[in-house]
């Protein structure tokens, strides 16, 4: 099963919790137990699971990432956006999710977060749903 929701980002960089969006899908789905893959088809985007319980974190994060990628190095792709590509290679494409109970599985502080790099930008989520 294939499914899909956008995402509207509001600023460059920046960390949208879509961890309700993948609930919402995943119950329903109907699927009990099985797997759930998250995957960002964007070059410029990703993908984490991390914690959503102090917001500082999602800022914590987004600087860190700024400080060992920035945007104004000696970059030899032209469009402008390389750290925008390096960031997302640095944090993943995709995540695989455990569903159990008709719920994915998360400790009790994640959260998954959509990773902007290069917005503000409509942006596509896809998930795919493997059933035991």
């Amino acid at each position: 099963m294939l499914y899909s929701f956008e995402v509207m980002t509001r600023s460059r960089n920046s960390l949208i919790d879509i961890t309700e969006k993948v609930n919402k899908v995943v119950k329903d789905s109907g699927v009990k137990s099985g797997i759930c893959v998250v995957f960002i088809p964007h070059t410029t985007a990703g993908i984490t699971i991390n914690e959503n319980a102090d917001p500082s974190v999602k800022g914590d994060i987004e600087r860190t990432l700024s400080k060992i990628v920035p945007p104004n190095w000696e970059y030899t792709h032209l469009e402008g956006n390389s750290d925008s590509h390096v960031k997302s290679t640095l944090v993943s494409p995709s995540i695989t999710l455990i569903i159990e109970s008709g719920k994915i599985l998360l400790g009790t502080w994640q959260g998954i977060y959509f990773c902007e790099f290069d917005g503000p930008r409509r942006r596509k989520v896809f998930l795919k749903i493997i059933t035991d």
